[in-house]
């Protein structure tokens, strides 16, 4: 009887010693750029039990290519931002490990392509003028920018430091170079984005001024796949992941924590249980309401996240059966001057990414986004035909195809990367990556220095994964979060 209790007791033991090696340590939320990079962070310090749950079909998040007329282009993230300084962007080495097709942007003779509202092009000496001053202001900006004291407490919006200047831009003309200088880079407009963390920016100043577009068929994505197939088993034949620890369609809608765990449950009704959890939703997704957390967040926590813009940034593709815009050297780029701040005002031809495509791109943000999302596509098209017609006369084709993207309606992203709000400085970031008992955050708007970017998204998920390493390690599970003033 002794004998058959000692066995009967180990083969217990030994079943819940195989329970608990079945389940993972660590539950990444989300198979963007951050939550995979985190993941491989993890694999590379000898934690392997871990469960990637993606709410979509794809890895990648908002790095994602889809199929337009017959070529690929991206959705989202199309640029290799920071390049040719004293430091070099961990992206562009993998962009050219990979050989990704990526081009050069050279925007410097856009003082020659600048059309006026009511038709025909501005003259360059104008333009260049309008350039000239807009650069001028901004260098001034640079000077007050680096006088302001670190906490951000005195920082000011851009728009704040050009009125200082007496320099606050309202012909069409003036607006649309504006427009071109900030909103292009930050999907927000000077009068909400922050001086002091923008002016001069990190991305710029550490990795080179030079940016590069990918134009490549496999997907800018291609750099997400490259870091993880090194630690995601995949399918010889096929090159997919197959490895069992990532689960797409998944869709987390309840993370709950305990002192000895997190239990994680999606939208179909699966319960998954981890002794960690790692965040990587985008912001906007946190200033929703479809990730409840049980005992919900702390004020520091919740305030730290809406502090935070969830910007948009909308890259409208039209397809015609013709070429009618100038090509050659000095003519990718085009700004159309509206006295509507924001319509339609940045345009891109594809003569040497997508030869024979006829293709244009038009970059709309912010309020038009949102307008332009809550409308037909056949609406946008008319509008952005008008336009068009405007700058290359009224006998210019049809537009065949329309591409709209809508990161702003889209539940899983509510928008395409965070904007730097006035006043955050370290503190808030701190704040916002700072983990809450057993959940951890991580994403492109818990970088300090490069959020919004792709390089940010990959750099934030392995410093929020070294986070949690030093707790699961060494036990070194308190993060400090230095004084606001400090």
């Amino acid at each position: 009887m002794e004998r058959m209790f000692v066995v009967a007791l180990l083969l217990l033991t030994t079943h819940a010693v195989l329970a608990i090696a079945a389940g993972p340590s660590v539950i990444i939320v989300g198979a963007g750029f951050s939550g995979i990079s985190a993941a491989k962070t993890l694999s590379d310090a000898g934690i392997k039990d871990f469960l990637i749950l993606e709410a979509t079909d794809h890895i990648g998040g908002r790095i994602h290519k889809t199929n337009f007329a017959g070529i690929n282009v991206e959705k989202g993230a199309n640029w290799v931002e920071g390049v040719n300084g004293t430091e070099v962007n961990p992206i562009w080495v993998m962009a050219n490990e990979l050989k990704l097709r990526r081009f050069y942007s050279d925007y410097d003779n856009i003082s020659s392509n600048t059309y006026n509202q009511e038709g025909g092009l501005y003259g360059s000496s104008e333009v260049g003028k309008a350039i000239e001053e807009s650069e001028s202001i901004h260098s001034d900006g640079e000077k007050l920018s680096a006088r302001l004291p670190p906490s951000g407490r005195s920082d000011i919006s851009i728009l704040t430091m050009q009125r200082l200047k007496n320099h606050v831009p309202t012909s069409a003309l003036d607006m649309v170079v504006d427009y071109y200088s900030y909103d292009y880079e930050f999907a927000e407009p000077p009068r909400v984005t922050s001086l002091q963390n923008t002016v001069p920016l990190p991305t710029f100043a550490r990795f080179g001024e030079s940016v590069y577009f990918v134009a490549d068929q496999r997907g800018y994505e291609s750099v997400v796949y490259h870091v993880a197939h090194q630690f995601l088993s995949t399918d010889k034949a096929s090159g997919a992941i197959n490895d069992p620890r990532l689960k797409l369609n998944k869709v987390v809608r309840h993370i709950s924590q305990s002192s000895t765990g997190v239990t994680v449950t999606t939208e179909d009704g699966s319960v998954y249980k981890a002794d960690y959890v790692m965040v990587s939703v985008s912001i906007g997704v946190l200033q929703t309401k479809l990730i409840k957390f049980e005992p919900d967040l702390p004020s520091w926590k919740i305030l730290a996240v809406y502090q935070f813009d969830m910007a948009v940034y909308t890259k409208i593709f039209l397809k015609f059966p013709y070429t009618f815009w100038p090509e050659g050297t000095g003519t990718e780029f085009f700004l159309y001057a509206s006295e509507r701040r924001g319509y339609y005002p940045v345009w891109q031809q594809f003569e040497k990414q997508y030869p024979g495509a006829n293709v244009l791109l038009v970059t709309v943000t912010d309020e038009e986004s949102r307008r332009i999302e809550q409308q037909s596509d056949e609406e946008t098209k008319a509008e952005a035909m008008e336009v068009l017609k405007k700058m290359f006369g009224p006998n210019i084709p049809d537009a065949t195809d329309i591409l709209v993207p809508r990161w702003w309606s889209d539940r899983f992203y509510k928008g395409t990367f965070s904007n730097w709000p006035i006043g955050v400085n370290r503190y808030e970031y701190d704040q916002i990556r700072a983990p809450v008992g057993r959940i951890y955050f991580t994403g492109e708007h818990t970088s300090e220095h490069y959020n919004g970017y792709v390089h940010g998204a990959y750099l934030a998920g392995i410093d929020s994964a070294n986070i949690m390493i030093k707790c699961i390690k060494h036990g070194f599970c308190k993060v400090q979060i230095k004084d606001k003033d400090s």
